[in-house]
């Protein structure tokens, strides 16, 4: 049994969006997640997951037009980030540990599905709660995340995937990535948003809001161990093909992450859609929000 509890702690994520949300801490799979809320209670139930370095507000973009559709919104703070529990351990960040927290997070709501969305290490473990609890999600939305397989046959096979990953071998390091990345008020990460994204697709509104999650007391060390149990505890998954109907959006101007990585997950996918967004970054939620909440409107309202 799954024990879960709802604390509501404010409203104080309305700031940071243009509709009414609410912040919640949900007890689940034995840790407290921050969980910005919005929409009709009995909605269909939609999860976005944020990935590096953000945190919730990575899709405030997106809130208005889903909870316009009549969709009822749940949008985590990961475990590790902003204002969510940051467990102790690298083991504790383990890709199945933090699928588990979205299976729980579902649960906690008394629903046995709910759509779920996920950007960067948000479709990591998006694609592994496919992998290993599908009947917990009703249709998939991928955005700039490989399928794990598809990841690792590429680390292994590809040059310029290899390349362009450098930074998480850094990560890999003890203390040091955080000794540097506090340097010059968090300088390094605000170039990995600014310095890969298209100009003015972060403002400095935005900036503070990353700023001030990434000051929160073991921010730093919760959100760099997710790379850490990546690599010393490889996910394996009970199966390689997703059943649930998948929409894939790869932004193909992705620095980090090459646009063969979209097509190849694509085909693990037995039901899909694959949009690749030519001059578009990494970022698509930042720079294409109109598009990508247009794209997920249409996938998650397609007859079955």
């Amino acid at each position: 049994m799954v024990m879960t509890s709802v604390e509501h702690v404010g409203t104080d994520a309305a700031s940071c969006s243009t509709v009414d949300a609410e912040s919640t801490v949900r007890h689940v799979n034995g840790v407290e997640l921050h969980v910005v809320e919005a929409g009709d209670d009995d909605g269909p139930l939609v999860v976005l997951l944020h990935g590096f370095p953000e945190y919730w507000y990575g899709w405030h973009r997106h809130l208005e037009a889903l909870v316009d559709a009549g969709y009822r919104v749940l949008v985590p703070d990961q475990r590790g980030y902003n204002r969510s529990e940051k467990p102790t351990g690298v083991r504790a960040y383990r890709i199945q540990e933090c699928s588990r927290d979205i299976a729980a997070l579902i649960s906690s709501t008394g629903r046995d599905q709910a759509h779920v969305v996920g950007h960067d290490w948000g479709g990591m473990v998006a694609w592994d709660l496919a992998l290993r609890e599908p009947s917990v999600i009703d249709r998939l939305g991928i955005v700039n995340a490989p399928h794990p397989t598809v990841f690792r046959q590429h680390l292994r096979s590809s040059p310029e995937q290899l390349r362009r990953s450098w930074y998480v071998f850094w990560f890999q390091l003890p203390w040091l990535p955080e000794r540097t990345l506090r340097v010059g008020d968090y300088r390094l990460l605000e170039s990995a948003l600014r310095g890969t994204a298209a100009p003015g697709a972060f403002s400095e509104q935005d900036l503070e809001q990353y700023r001030a999650a990434w000051h929160a007391d073991g921010a730093l060390t919760g959100m760099l161990n997710w790379y850490r149990a990546a690599a010393r505890y490889p996910p394996t998954p009970p199966r390689k093909r997703v059943e649930t109907p998948t929409l894939l959006v790869w932004g193909e101007d992705d620095t980090a992450l090459t646009p063969a990585l979209a097509i190849d997950s694509d085909l693990r996918c037995s039901t899909s859609r694959l949009e690749l967004l030519p001059e578009t970054s990494h970022w698509v939620q930042h720079e294409r929000p109109e598009r990508l909440s247009d794209l997920l409107l249409e996938w998650l309202s397609a007859p079955s």
